[in-house]
Order: structure tokens, then C-alpha cells, then sequence
């Protein structure tokens, strides 16, 4: 019996003393799941930490379409009552009367107009804190500019303007490019021939090759235009009613659509004539 008991002692004994060793061994391997816990939880706030510097680098592109386009998200990002000036009559927009503007997303592409081709970059530029959207009415000669701000790292719209074109040279480019997408017969005097022509390489995606087009080619390749207005994102870009180039650049919206036009005005003639022509369209 003294000896069944005494094994009893020794086998409690070994047992304990594994019970120790396996927490000696366990405790390590918790320490380190704590450890990659902790560092799970880092990774968490380190994430949203992430989102909230990229949601501050907003792209203006990016923001105008989801402002468009989300009937929501376009009434909190609107600062009313909406300041309003209308040809000089200043008034209020109470968020009661405004009405959801699809601005030009209800298109298939949009315009930008740009006076020199360095400009053109502007258009990712994250650093950018003031971007105005416009509707240019060809006909009535009109301009529509929707004034947007970036408050705390969110865009908003900030006021609307409606007011005349100005015109101070003989042949403005808006009223010139009206004419030019209406009429057919003004367009052949108006493109020069042979017409630069600029496309993607066939047998290079990254490449482009510059030939050129007579004015049947030209009315064979040519896009649809706009014949009743035409938007612009002004960025910031250089835009000037003396300046004797403009670039009208022609984008899709959901598909690899891209055309540009570049214009320019004989200074001892003082028309405008289209002298070069890009599709780079994917």
C-alpha cells in the first residue's frame, strides 16, 4: 500500500513538473500572439490613418463625377444657402429649392479648353484648393461657372456665376468655334490642308506617329463636337481672351475616348483655323 501511495506521489510530482515545462514553452508562443495582436490593432489604425490622407488628396476628377452623379452626395457638398450672382443679380439658393445638376455626366465625354499644352498636366494635380466647372452656351455667349472650394481636405461647392463673354478681339475663339461646329462650309475654310495628324502607333502601345490629313480625311476621322455649349474644368490653367491658341480637348466618360484639337489665330488675318488634330483614344 506504502508503495502504491508513493507512486501516486511521484506520478503527481512528474505531472506537475510537465504542467510547468509546458507552460514554460506555452507562455512564449502567448507572449508573441499578444504581440502580433497588438500589432494587427497598429496595422488597423495605421489603415484608416491611410484612408483619411488619401480621402485629403482627393482628386477633383474623381470628386465632380461622384458629385454629379450621387444625388446624396451632391446635396452635402453644396454650402447653402448657395451664393448666386446672375449677369450682376446677386441672390441666395436655399437647399430647399436646389435642384440635383447632372452637370455633364448625362453626356457620353466632356471638354476642357486649355491655352497652352503644359497645362494640360493640370489635370491630376492633388494640390489644387479652388476648381471651377463651366458651361459655355455658344449661341447666347454665355458662361456658367460653378465655383468649388477644398475645405479640410473636401471639395464643396461654393457659389454659382452666370455672366457675358468678353470678347476683346475681333473674332473670339467661342464665337468662332460656334460657327465652326454648326457649319460645315465655314469649317472646310477654316481647317488647314494638310491638317497635322496625330494618332497611337499600330504597332507600338506606347507610342504615337504624327502623318497628315486632307480635308476629306479630315471630315472622315473628325468627332462630333458640340454644336449648343461645351464644359471646362478650369484647374487653373492659363485661359486668356488675347490669346491666339487654344487647345479644345475632347474626353470620354466611362471609355477610352480622347481627341484634341488645337487651334490657332493668324495674327495678320485674325481668324481662327484648326491646324492640328490628336486621337490618342484607347
Amino acid at each position: 500500500m506504502k508503495k502504491i501511495i508513493a507512486g501516486v506521489f511521484v506520478i503527481s510530482a512528474l505531472f506537475a513538473c510537465n504542467v510547468k515545462k509546458a507552460n514554460d514553452v506555452l507562455q512564449p508562443v502567448l507572449n508573441q500572439s499578444d504581440s502580433l495582436k497588438n500589432n494587427v490593432d497598429s496595422l488597423v489604425v495605421d489603415n484608416n490613418e491611410t484612408s483619411l490622407v488619401i480621402e485629403d488628396e482627393e482628386l477633383f476628377d474623381d470628386f465632380i463625377y461622384n458629385f454629379a452623379s450621387d444625388y446624396s452626395l451632391q446635396m452635402k457638398r453644396i454650402n447653402f444657402p448657395l451664393a448666386f450672382s446672375n449677369q450682376g443679380a446677386l441672390s441666395k439658393i436655399d437647399k430647399s429649392k436646389w435642384e440635383h445638376d447632372e452637370l455633364f455626366t448625362a453626356q457620353n465625354y466632356y471638354t476642357l479648353l486649355f491655352d497652352r499644352e503644359e497645362d494640360l498636366d493640370l489635370v491630376g494635380d492633388t494640390t489644387l484648393t479652388a476648381v471651377q466647372v463651366e458651361w459655355i452656351y455658344l449661341k447666347t455667349q454665355l458662361v456658367k461657372k460653378y465655383f468649388f472650394v477644398k475645405e479640410r481636405g473636401t471639395w464643396c461647392l461654393d457659389s454659382l456665376d452666370i455672366s457675358p463673354i468678353k470678347n476683346k478681339n475681333s473674332e473670339g475663339f467661342i464665337e468662332f468655334l460656334a460657327e465652326f461646329a454648326n457649319d460645315s462650309i465655314f469649317q472646310v475654310a477654316r481647317v488647314n490642308d494638310p491638317l497635322t495628324f496625330v494618332t497611337a502607333d499600330p504597332d507600338d502601345d506606347f507610342s504615337v506617329i504624327e502623318t497628315s490629313l486632307d480635308l476629306n480625311q479630315w471630315f472622315a476621322f473628325k468627332p462630333e463636337l458640340p454644336t449648343e455649349k461645351l464644359s471646362n474644368i478650369n484647374y487653373g490653367q492659363q485661359q486668356s481672351a488675347n490669346s491666339n491658341k487654344k487647345i479644345l480637348a475632347l474626353k470620354g466618360i466611362g471609355n477610352g475616348f480622347s481627341n484634341i484639337l488645337y487651334f490657332r489665330r493668324k495674327p495678320s488675318l485674325g481668324y481662327w483655323e484648326l491646324y492640328k488634330f490628336e486621337d490618342v483614344s484607347i
